[in-house]
């Protein structure tokens, strides 16, 4: 032992020494990070050269003006964040102009062309013989469509709405000029050219598809994602919400590029259009995302609720673990079958769930059977949950069990024995005996003959009088041994 101690000391001091002297050399290492060492050689020059002032006199002229090329390559390569900014608000500013501009331009091109067909009339009533009014004369004219100018019929030129005139020349024209920026790969010009389109032209799958095949650009927004933000942000300006393919569409762009917060935005604050596939697929998200997925099973209650999908918006609620709000939806959506709740417990084995479900809950009988929702959770391979709903009842005692039994509608005689054979085998003897022990104990219990299959077990229980069962009661006969093979 001494030995061993004796060297572990001498080894300790060794690694003392070796930690001090690193803290020492990256001490200095620290200090000397930026100054070469003047004993190593210039890279690039041999000895004799590095000595000679001729020398590193034409070297130190040639680093300078390496310099001054980075330098000014540098200048003309990158620009500053926030000059970028600048011009993206400049460009704005300018195409609003431009836009203002053609407005004006389309309108003085038509009053213009309107002017030219009105003279014409005017000159063609001044050589008739004037016998009418000019107004009759230019109705007269219009209904006969014989004055046609350069841009189509009079009848266009003489509309009140200039814009009605021009509106097919303008929606080629920005589909023109879409297709063009897209060919010059200006995709953020494009994204705002589709999004401000009139009458949302540009708004649909084809534009989709366009922005899918340039996919991503190095340094520069997915064009996709961009498009969606811009529809999305001002479609509560339009009187139609955008339609639910375009919304699927732009769901599933915000998802694949993990931005959560775009769809979170999308869904609560825009004018959309929903549908259950739009559900489903924030839904999946959240189960292959566990960090999001309350967030994503909020938003899918959202949408389902929207569309009158309530089972699966109430499937959200209990996978929140939000089991009041789940029975209250179940109150106030009062469409839900039995089946459909044994369907929900077995996606949503929660068993504060299936207590809610199988007990009274405010003033209202219970909506499942107790036994009934046992036996199908060991029917369907979910027996761990069986077990525990099984030693919840077992703790209350007999007396609960009882009651359990007592106002339970829905579950037969055969059930209940099926229910007490199952605590047997999973060990929970003495509620097996207890559920058997109730069956017995029920003294109105009738005869039950082989050939009944299904029996309610509140047939077979009489109800008890304060002053004792009546001679009729007494009268039947009780064959015990029947009712316990029963």
């Amino acid at each position: 032992m001494r030995l061993i101690e004796n060297n572990s000391s001498k080894i300790q001091l060794q690694i003392d020494e070796m930690k001090q002297l690193r803290a020492e050399y990256d001490t200095k290492e620290q200090y000397c990070i930026y100054c070469k060492d003047p004993s190593k050689p210039i890279p690039g020059m041999t000895l004799q050269e590095s000595v000679s002032l001729d020398a590193l006199t034409k070297y130190l002229k040639h680093l300078e003006d390496k310099y001054a090329e980075i330098e000014q390559l540098m200048s003309k390569k990158y620009l500053p964040a926030q000059r970028k900014a600048d011009l993206d608000e400049e460009m704005i500013v300018v195409l609003e102009r431009r836009d203002l501009a053609e407005n004006l331009n389309n309108e003085l091109q038509f009053r213009h062309q309107r002017l030219q067909i009105i003279s014409q009339a005017l000159t063609l009533w001044v050589k008739s013989d004037m016998s009418r009014s000019f107004q009759d004369f230019m109705e007269h004219i219009q209904k006969s469509k014989d004055l046609h100018g350069e841009q189509g019929i009079v009848e266009e030129l003489l509309e009140d709405d200039p814009g009605k005139a021009k509106e097919a020349e303008i929606l080629l024209y920005y589909v023109e000029r879409f297709n063009e920026l897209i060919s010059l790969g200006e995709y953020e010009k494009a994204v705002y050219f589709a999004a401000n389109s009139p009458r949302r032209i540009l708004q649909n799958i084809g534009t989709v598809s366009k922005f899918k095949a340039v996919g991503k650009t190095r340094g520069k927004p997915f064009p996709l994602l961009s498009f969606f933000e811009a529809i999305f942000s001002i479609s509560h300006a339009f009187k139609h919400p955008v339609d639910a393919e375009l919304t699927l569409e732009g769901i599933k762009c915000g998802l694949s590029e993990k931005r959560l917060d775009l769809v979170i935005n999308w869904v609560t604050q825009e004018r959309l259009t929903f549908s259950e596939e739009a559900g489903d697929v924030i839904f999946d998200y959240g189960e292959q995302d566990t960090y999001n997925k309350p967030k994503c099973l909020a938003l899918a209650q959202i949408i389902y609720s929207e569309c009158g999908l309530h089972k699966k918006a109430l499937l959200c609620l209990c996978k929140q673990n939000q089991i009041q709000g789940a029975m209250e939806y179940i109150q106030q959506f009062k469409d839900f079958t039995s089946d459909d709740l044994m369907q929900l417990i077995k996606l949503c084995p929660h068993t504060e769930l299936i207590q809610c479900l199988t007990k009274e809950w405010n003033g209202k009988p219970p909506y499942l059977s107790f036994g009934l929702a046992v036996l199908h959770l060991f029917s369907v391979d979910m027996k761990k949950v069986g077990i525990k709903l099984l030693q919840e009842i077992n703790k209350d005692g007999k007396d609960a069990v009882e009651h359990l039994m007592i106002n339970d509608p829905f579950c037969s005689l055969e059930k209940w024995q099926e229910l007490a054979n199952i605590c047997l085998q999973n060990g929970f003897d003495k509620l097996s005996n207890d559920i058997v022990s109730v069956l017995r104990s029920q003294a109105g219990v009738t005869e039950i003959s082989e050939e009944d299959d299904k029996v309610n077990l509140m047939q077979h229980v009489f109800w008890h009088q304060p002053f004792g069962p009546t001679s009729d009661q007494c009268g039947r006969k009780h064959k015990l041994g029947e009712a316990e093979s029963t």
